[in-house]
């Protein structure tokens, strides 16, 4: 059946959080959790539709929005199905605007304007094919999934053949691994405790309500006042640490058993990680984190800005002695940045992000690379709709690619699911449920009530804010 793209329509949505301190770090004290959304329409008897997004903390959203309209107009009067045969070539040529590539390339607005339309297309074809995004690229043989991937510029460390190989070589475990995971959920861990804006009261009701939901991995922002996060941390340490907090009939897990090796596990199995979100310069991560050893974090997460990769380097040496490891990733630019960190041995937990790494497409290399250098991959998503799609990510890389998730966790963050049609859940295990829903494609399809209330700056719930009548 014949159909082209024929118009798209995006949308500029802001959730208020910064009233309640949601999302709230050392670098970012004021975000209003927002999506710069797009969605792309086909004609044809049976039409097709695909959602995606990116994700940002407010002003700029609209800039986002503009630049998602200048790529999407690139598809307009394209045939899906040729996108679809090979989604590595459909990245490159959405990329390829040399005027537009100009103001990247790859990276800054551009690039993540090109994650949303990227992930619209994935939306699409996984739509198209009736399967949940992470089943539609699981199910492709290791041929079409090295076509669904981008190699330009990571050759060095990561061609063709080096993925086709890897992905062959897992193959054959990929049923039974596929019938775990859907048995007991992938890992996850919470941050909605730990948000520098709340409360010490908040944090403790938070962190005891997270354990009791069966979590054993909690991370806290850290970074603005080194006696303040002593203090925070004791209190989480203290909770997460004590076995009368486990969900009845609970007696922890074993912090030696090799999940939980290597990450300064507490008595019941319980895992702290900090989170400085960039606020510091090489010397002062290293001797500020230092001073943390106390409350014993597995890693800091962005203790520098975010492209210093030598910088993470030196970090990573000075603080291995301490027991303490390093992760980044979120708002690393491209897979370029990730295959130097790589090559530099400058992290111990590898962060990708569904909307900074331009689409699916970009996703996967960075997937293989992390599995060629046996560097865990532990998702962001403190942000709205991250969670709905990193699930389908981590389960790709489980099941095809790196064959494991004894070590990683998936982030969790317990704010805003409720205005997407196919919202992700975790189970009573604290891991998140397998997404099943042929018809939920990539999971980002927004609730139209939820567009027309928080749409900036003419939706209903802004359009009272300005006159004062919010409740």
């Amino acid at each position: 059946m014949s159909r082209k793209i024929t118009h798209f329509e995006t949308h500029d949505i802001r959730f208020p959080t910064s009233l309640t301190g949601d999302g709230s770090d050392a670098m970012n004290t004021d975000c209003d959790y927002s999506s710069a959304y797009v969605t792309i329409f086909t004609d044809g008897d049976e039409p097709l539709v695909g959602h995606g997004m990116t994700f940002t903390i407010g002003r700029g959203n609209d800039i986002v929005c503009q630049a998602i309209a200048a790529l999407a107009n690139r598809l307009i009067g394209l045939e899906p199905e040729d996108l679809f045969k090979n989604m590595g070539k459909t990245y490159d040529y959405i990329s390829a605007d040399s005027q537009l590539r100009w103001i990247g390339p790859e990276k800054g607005v551009i690039h993540i304007a090109a994650g949303a339309v990227n992930n619209a297309l994935w939306d699409m074809f996984a739509r198209a094919r009736g399967k949940p995004l992470w089943k539609l690229v699981v199910d492709m043989t290791p041929e079409e999934l090295v076509d669904a991937t981008v190699f330009r510029y990571i050759t060095d460390v990561l061609t063709r053949e080096d993925a086709l190989a890897m992905l062959k070589a897992k193959e054959a475990g990929k049923q039974e691994r596929e019938t775990i995971v859907r048995e007991v959920g992938y890992p996850a861990y919470i941050t909605s405790a730990g948000w520098l804006g709340y409360s010490d009261e908040k944090v403790a009701r938070l962190t005891k309500e997270a354990v009791a939901a069966g979590f054993n991995h909690f991370k806290m922002k850290v970074g603005a006042d080194l006696a303040s996060d002593l203090r925070r941390g004791r209190i989480v340490r203290s909770i997460i640490d004590d076995p009368q907090y486990l969900p009845q009939g609970s007696k922890g897990r074993d912090s030696n058993s090799p999940e939980l090796q290597g990450k300064n596990a507490g008595p019941t199995g319980a895992v702290l990680m900090v989170d400085a979100n960039q606020v510091w310069d090489v010397p002062q991560a290293i001797q500020y984190v230092k001073s943390l050893e106390e409350v014993k974090p597995w890693f800091i997460e962005e203790p520098t800005a975010p492209d210093d990769i030598l910088g993470h380097a030196a970090i990573r040496r000075a603080l291995k002695p301490y027991g303490i490891g390093v992760a980044t990733g979120e708002h690393a630019h491209n897979r370029m940045v990730f295959k130097q960190l790589l090559q530099a041995d400058a992290i111990d937990v590898c962060q990708i992000d569904s909307c900074r790494l331009a689409g699916v497409s970009e996703v996967l290399s960075v997937l293989l690379m992390a599995a060629k250098f046996g560097v865990p991959v532990c998702p962001h998503a403190g942000g709205v709709g991250l969670c709905e799609y990193v699930i389908h990510l981590s389960l790709i890389d489980y099941i095809a690619i790196s064959g494991t998730m004894e070590r990683n966790v998936l982030e969790f963050a317990d704010h805003l699911h409720e205005h997407f049609v196919y919202p992700c859940s975790i189970n009573s295990k604290g891991r998140y449920n397998i997404p099943l829903n042929p018809a939920a494609g990539y999971s980002i399809e927004m609730h139209k009530r939820s567009i027309a209330e928080f749409e900036w700056p003419q939706g209903s719930y802004w359009a009272k804010a300005r006159t004062g009548s919010v409740n």
